[in-house]
């Protein structure tokens, strides 16, 4: 049995959260042309872009590797909330975590991300370079 975690950073944006939530709802295929030495790439396998049930890939760079993380979109909440959740179903995290889930909420200026793990053995490490990689 593993160990479960959370880790939450939130941080100002002088963008406006409904932007940064509409970046990740309705086009998320554009973060790799915002931050293309992070995210690398998107693909949607099943579904539709900010669907609930939508199975997705994103690519993405820790410490120089190009790494996947397959996902599918648990809840996604309305344009009050400005959430949206993904849970890890395949890829990289996954071969350190029994589970992996990615929340972004969104608040007038501030972008909060969550991540809710369970790390595989006491010897594996707070998913702190992937924080680095979302922050």
């Amino acid at each position: 049995m593993g160990l479960k975690g959370k880790l939450a950073v939130s941080m100002e944006v002088k963008c406006g959260g409904h932007l940064f939530h509409d970046l990740y709802q309705t086009k998320p295929h554009h973060v790799s042309n915002i931050s293309p030495n992070k995210v690398t790439g998107f693909d949607l396998h099943e579904g539709g872009i900010g669907e609930v049930g939508s199975v997705v890939t994103w690519k993405y760079k820790e410490d120089g590797n190009e790494k996947i993380a397959k996902c599918v979109i648990e809840e996604v909440m309305d344009d009050e909330k400005k959430s949206i959740t993904w849970k890890g179903i395949e890829g990289d995290l996954l071969e350190r975590y029994n589970a992996f889930t990615v929340n972004i909420s969104c608040d007038q200026h501030w972008i909060t991300w969550t991540f809710v793990y369970e790390k595989k053995t006491e010897d594996t490490p707070e998913p702190l370079n992937f924080l680095g990689i979302c922050h």
